[in-house]
């Protein structure tokens, strides 16, 4: 039996979006239980956009190459089956919702830079060598930006510093060259299941209200939206914490021909902490002094490419992404930070004299949310030992990085060597045509403190892409594919695993 569960039109207003009439003194118990005539009456209301192999909700680091990914995959397999070149394969139909009207994620709305961290340094052993453990569709986008005049590569540890819009015309690029449907300006609002079989999903935008059907689909909302909306399980956060969010910006009038920019906006492990150590040391000094400066992190300045500019990341604060009103107060107060962050650069610091705001972010940068509760959760343990698993498809190589909710504390752990992601990850155990990838996948707390990063995305939105991919080749659900078989695809793609 087909179902539209309450979240979808209630916790989601799909109901009230649609304009429906409730009977005077029906209260939310009548609503909830969601009558087959008012199922009917929304199911009337929204218009069929398309009927697709794998749907991708998310355009942001993981989602963009998930899409690429099952695009490619599935019209390479299509033109296996039929024994035609794949110019000669009717295409395979891929589908990217994104909110915004601009694909990149975190990286192009939350201006979080530079990209990290795409190879692995073994510090003792030669650490002017970077190892690149993340490879395939995430390298080949890197390159290309590079060709553009829109990256630069920080060897050894292969961090990427980029040009926030080229960044953004290029994921364009590569996604419609993979003949990827793009929904931008659109929002996801719900989804309708048969089981716990994902048969569609139901976006807004100003077409109206819309629906997407697809035989596969992969969660790369960052948040675990989609998933959470079926009903997946989530992670427990027993500890009641998240990591705080930032509100990253540019700064233009900077020197950044300074010592001081050299030495702190260039993230390649050969110029000591990321952190800005003297602006650092002398914000805490005037806070100790009794200064009133709110809580802060790093500070991390960050080249975007452009001489006398800067993305900065400074301001912090407790925040919960998935809580309308709780994350709209936290940017408000974020946003007044930024400019008083701002003033006190220009006042103490010379580099910074002649220095202003040129761009806000369009959203503050998350750290944590949700992690679904998949078919293994890795843990903090597996990751720092570099577990292997027999179904690794991706690898991690940032420090582990644990940024306190409140204050200024943040707790890292180096890697001895680059840890792995199980398929397993991506998974949950019930839910029979739904990935996951990027940071809603299925980590502990410790574990997701080092995943989260936008390289190690790229690299679970990958693996998700072929897999829904070679799901639907085989006709098997996610949790029965030939994960040998995904591993040596991946490998042939050049993923490091």
């Amino acid at each position: 039996m087909k179902t539209i569960g309450r979240r979808v039109f209630l916790k989601e207003g799909f109901a009230g979006a649609l304009g429906l009439a409730v009977a005077s003194g029906a209260g939310l118990g009548s609503l909830n239980a969601c009558s087959q005539e008012t199922e009917q009456q929304l199911k009337k209301a929204v218009k069929a956009a398309g009927s697709y192999d794998v749907v991708v909700a998310g355009g942001g680091p993981a989602g963009f190459v998930a899409a690429i990914a099952a695009a490619r995959q599935l019209n390479r397999e299509g033109a296996r089956q039929a024994g035609t070149p794949d110019a000669q394969t009717p295409r395979k139909r891929v589908a990217l919702i994104e909110r915004y009207g601009f694909l990149g994620g975190m990286a192009t709305m939350g201006y979080v830079a530079p990209l990290s961290v795409f190879a692995f340094v073994d510090k003792e052993k030669d650490p002017l060598h970077g190892e690149l453990v993340i490879g395939g569709i995430p390298w080949e986008f890197v390159q290309r930006l590079e060709q553009m005049g829109g990256a630069f590569i920080e060897w050894p540890k292969a961090n990427v510093d980029f040009d926030i819009e080229l960044y953004k015309l290029l994921t364009q690029r590569m996604v419609l060259e993979a003949g990827v449907d793009l929904y931008l300006h659109s929002s996801l609002i719900g989804c309708e299941l048969a089981g716990n079989a994902i048969e569609k999903v139901f976006i807004e935008n100003k077409n109206g209200l819309e629906s997407l059907e697809a035989k596969r689909f992969i969660d790369t909302t960052g948040d675990g939206d989609l998933a959470w909306m079926a009903g997946v399980p989530m992670q427990d956060n027993p500890e009641g914490d998240l990591q705080p969010s930032s509100f990253c910006f540019v700064l233009s009038g900077v020197d950044t021909q300074s010592d001081l920019l050299k030495n702190c906006m260039y993230h390649n492990g050969l110029n000591g902490p990321s952190q800005c150590v003297p602006v650092r040391e002398k914000l805490l000094q005037l806070k100790a002094d009794g200064a009133d400066i709110p809580d802060f992190g790093g500070p991390w300045f960050n080249n975007v490419l452009h001489e006398g500019s800067v993305a900065v990341n400074i301001t912090r604060t407790a925040a919960d992404s998935t809580d309308n009103r709780n994350f709209t107060d936290a940017e408000c107060r974020l946003r007044e930070e930024i400019f008083l962050f701002t003033d006190l650069l220009r006042k103490h610091f010379p580099e910074f004299k002649d220095c202003y705001v040129s761009s806000t972010a369009p959203q503050a940068g998350i750290r944590e949310s949700r992690r679904i509760r998949g078919v293994h959760t890795v843990t903090g343990e597996e990751y720092v030992r570099a577990e292997y698993y027999p179904d690794s498809i991706s690898r991690g190589a940032h420090p582990i990085d644990m940024h306190a909710s409140k204050g200024s504390a943040q707790v890292r752990i180096t890697l001895k060597q680059p840890a792995y992601v199980p398929y397993r990850a991506l998974i949950a155990p019930d839910y029979p045509n739904l990935l996951v990838a990027g940071r809603c996948i299925s980590t502990d707390r410790r574990a997701l403190a080092s995943l989260r990063v936008q390289a190690s995305c790229m690299g679970t939105g990958q693996a998700a892409g072929v897999a829904a991919a070679q799901s639907i080749a085989a006709g098997k659900n996610v949790q029965d594919i030939d994960t040998d078989a995904l591993v040596r695809t991946l490998r042939e793609m050049g993923a490091k695993v």
